[in-house]
């Protein structure tokens, strides 16, 4: 004959008796690294949490060492780590505290970056070249992580690269939000979307169908063998009398911004207004952004901008209300793409 069995609730591990089905509790847990304390504590605070507490050391030989102080076994594990500057720092630990959160048995672990490292290496432009993106992913993957969940990946194919689930978030909501609520009715009449490359003509599609704006596209030249060196050839589209506003998922140095801004200014333009995920800001894009040719430079807090990189016309979003409800709907089963009504 058939052994009953009951169920019961388990706040804590507990030895279970022969015979009885545990049923444990789910619990959320959310640990950071420190690349972006200010986020991860605003995100922490979004969920009704804390983060967790953590111990962090760098050794004199640079090794890096972190530990968690309170018991994290079953729980539902989400990583907050951003990667500004130095990149490659901020990686390794990530590493590090994915292993550590394995080995300490958490039952499922999500990697939220909100700027995912080495995105632009996403294909070989040329032979004999890496392909970093990928490399990241498996890393993650290697190290513990079951889930990755970013904001504006610079390529969607990077989704494909890792292998497990990837939640692919769109600061575009928020942006968006920010420009109706400033927009006077004589700007937003007079309002163009303006993809700064062919490559994010689709991401400016997306903001024109939203603002029910025309698009112009600005068609410019890399040189391969020069980093951050841009030529801008020609303009598609009207922007004379103008109001443009430039559309792109990262701002390093700013050559491709101020460029394109040039560029339209001198093709009439009335005002240009720049708005962008990450703010990458490498030396010396502060200084480049402070052109005449730009009016207002719109970004998120996706990587911490420090105080000396800022200036007038700068404005900073908070991206910390968007990944709470992001995790809050990977932790309770919800739907990613319902908050973004399906599309980007």
């Amino acid at each position: 004959m058939a052994r009953k069995t009951k169920t019961v609730d388990l706040d804590r591990d507990n030895d279970i008796a022969p015979g009885i089905v545990a049923k444990t509790k789910k619990r959320l847990v959310v640990a950071a690294g420190r690349s972006h304390p200010d986020l991860a504590a605003e995100v922490a605070a979004g969920l009704g949490t804390q983060l967790v507490p953590t111990e962090y050391r760098t050794f004199a030989s640079g090794e890096i060492l972190t530990r968690f102080e309170v018991s994290i076994r079953g729980c539902d594990f989400f990583l907050v780590q951003s990667f500004g500057p130095p990149v490659n720092e901020w990686l390794m630990e990530t590493l590090i505290m994915l292993d550590a959160a394995k080995r300490a048995s958490a039952k499922r672990i999500t990697v939220v970056a909100p700027y995912y490292p080495y995105s632009r290496q996403d294909k070989k432009g040329r032979g004999r070249e890496p392909i970093s993106a990928r490399l990241v992913a498996d890393l993650l993957r290697t190290a513990g992580a079951d889930r990755v969940m970013s904001v504006d990946l610079h390529a969607a194919q990077i989704q494909g690269f890792f292998d497990g689930p990837v939640d692919h978030l769109f600061a575009k909501p928020v942006l968006l939000e920010y420009f109706r609520d400033t927009l006077s009715a004589a700007d937003r009449a007079k309002l163009t979307v303006v993809s700064p490359d062919t490559g994010r003509v689709r991401v400016a599609d997306t903001w024109s169908d939203s603002l029910g704006a025309p698009l112009a596209i600005i068609h410019k030249r890399r040189d391969p063998n020069v980093a951050n060196q841009v030529t801008v050839n020609e303009i598609v589209g009207e922007v004379k009398g103008r109001v443009c506003l430039l559309v792109d998922d990262m701002i390093d140095t700013g050559g491709t911004i101020v460029k394109a801004a040039e560029a339209l200014k001198a093709s009439g333009a009335e005002r240009v207004i720049v708005a962008a995920t990450h703010a990458i800001f490498s030396d010396p894009a502060a200084q480049r952004l402070r052109s005449e040719s730009i009016d207002e430079v719109v970004v998120t807090d996706t990587v911490p901008v420090p105080d000396e990189k800022r200036f007038p016309g700068l404005t900073i979003l908070p991206i910390a209300p968007l990944l709470a409800r992001a995790i809050r709907e990977v932790f309770e089963d919800g739907s990613v793409t319902s908050m973004f009504d399906g599309a980007a």
